[in-house]
């Protein structure tokens, strides 16, 4: 591991073994992922219980909670560049926590609406820290192969989240799955205070300056490497936005009716995200990060447009097992590219990862949720605007890839 360090860390400490590392980036990226989809079951329950008329307002448990999440993201960053990676953290597993509490005793819909806006403030800096640390510790197709990795453990939760929600629902009210969330924020901060060292290398470390915190701000906006990418990574998030966002009402309430099926289709492309991280993690090393994010996002464009043609000879609602399969497979490629776009994205970004991460997490985000509740908002009882999202924001990231590469596509990475 030591081969593949950037900017090593600031003590003599070293960082956990590889598995540890990995499984521990993976954990703490992925309470956003539970904070999502573990409530997906609960929805039904929650709209009940607020008495929601608009089926579609449910969506903004999401939305909201993803608003609060980009905006933190751009102070995370400066913050963990000037104190440290871990003080940052435990700064916004603090925030989470309270939101978490609100959330649990919201006696109105308004009032969850609010606790989980701060909830997604909290929860933004597990996610910027994450991507940070990764770049502290390693770099190019190392950084990338890590990267992924952490990917595909990261979305092995969304396999089990809606099943774990299911099965906490089963012992009470929908109260209890913002307990477990509690429980989860208990284990990350005992095991970063047992295991994981300050990997901020003293010589990376900036006084706290709002003329250093904006000209890294500058820096990061104007590299063309950070700024396609980025820009292609947020359209790519708005896909899978809009699919977060509409799935309980595709598979369960409104099209399908899955009932209790419903966490099993959902984990199942998931899995199927999972094991293309795996492939990418396999590869990338071999073939290149700009090779396969490239071959991944055609081979999504062009899913996209069968799954349209498909919808639109069904009317709109096409088999289960033929939507099931086409949404699989560009949920595969799609898991060839983002991990790439974002390692591509972060690569010239070493002395200044915190900051860089930090807009970088806010821009993709804001993007993601805006085109991902567009989407979502214009669900009309059949799967025809998920597939045209798809098409759309495909098509778009393409021609963004084009102009940061000039017209080329697939060249090596160095």
């Amino acid at each position: 591991m030591t081969s593949s360090q950037s900017t090593g860390t600031s003590t003599s400490r070293p960082i956990p073994p590889f598995a540890e590392f990995i499984t521990l980036m993976a954990l703490t990226m992925g309470m956003v992922a539970l904070s999502i989809d573990n409530l997906l079951p609960a929805f039904g329950p929650i709209s009940q219980d607020f008495a929601l008329s608009d089926p579609n307002e449910i969506q903004l448990l999401v939305f909201i909670f993803m608003i609060g999440f980009s905006l933190m993201q751009i102070v995370y960053g400066p913050l963990a560049d000037v104190y440290g990676r871990k003080i940052t953290l435990m700064l916004g597993l603090f925030i989470y926590t309270i939101g978490t509490l609100l959330s649990f005793f919201a006696d109105s819909f308004d009032h969850l609406l609010i606790a989980r806006f701060i909830q997604g403030l909290g929860a933004a800096a597990p996610r910027i820290l994450t991507l940070t640390i990764i770049r502290d510790c390693f770099e190019g197709r190392d950084m990338a192969r890590v990267m992924s990795l952490v990917m595909m453990v990261f979305i092995i939760v969304p396999v089990f989240a809606p099943a774990s929600g299911g099965l906490i629902l089963s012992f009470g009210s929908w109260h209890l799955i913002f307990g477990f969330m509690l429980l989860l924020v208990l284990i990350l901060v005992v095991w970063y205070k047992l295991r994981m060292p300050e990997t901020l290398h003293p010589e990376y470390r900036h006084k706290l300056s709002i003329r250093r915190i904006l000209r890294d701000f500058r820096v990061t906006a104007t590299t063309r490497q950070t700024l396609g990418y980025g820009t292609a990574m947020g359209l790519c998030f708005g896909c899978l936005m809009s699919y977060i966002g509409s799935a309980e009402q595709i598979f369960d309430s409104s099209i399908y009716k899955l009932g209790d099926w419903f966490p099993v289709v959902f984990g199942l492309v998931a899995a199927a995200m999972s094991v293309a991280s795996f492939v990418n993690a396999r590869l990338v090393r071999k073939i290149g990060m700009h090779k396969l994010s490239h071959f991944g996002l055609c081979v999504f464009i062009a899913m996209g447009a069968v799954n349209l043609a498909i919808a639109l000879a069904f009317d709109g609602v096409p088999p289960l097992w033929m939507f099931g399969v086409g949404l699989t497979i560009a949920h595969f490629a799609f898991m060839l590219t983002m991990p790439n776009f974002n390692s591509l994205a972060m690569e010239p970004l070493g002395a200044i990862a915190g900051t860089a991460s930090s807009l970088l997490g806010f821009y993709t985000t804001l993007i993601g949720v805006m085109c991902g509740t567009i989407v979502g908002q214009n669900f009309n009882g059949t799967v025809i605007p998920i597939v045209t999202g798809y098409l759309t924001l495909g098509g778009l990231c393409l021609i963004i890839v084009l102009i940061t590469e000039k017209g080329r596509l697939f060249r090596p990475t160095h």
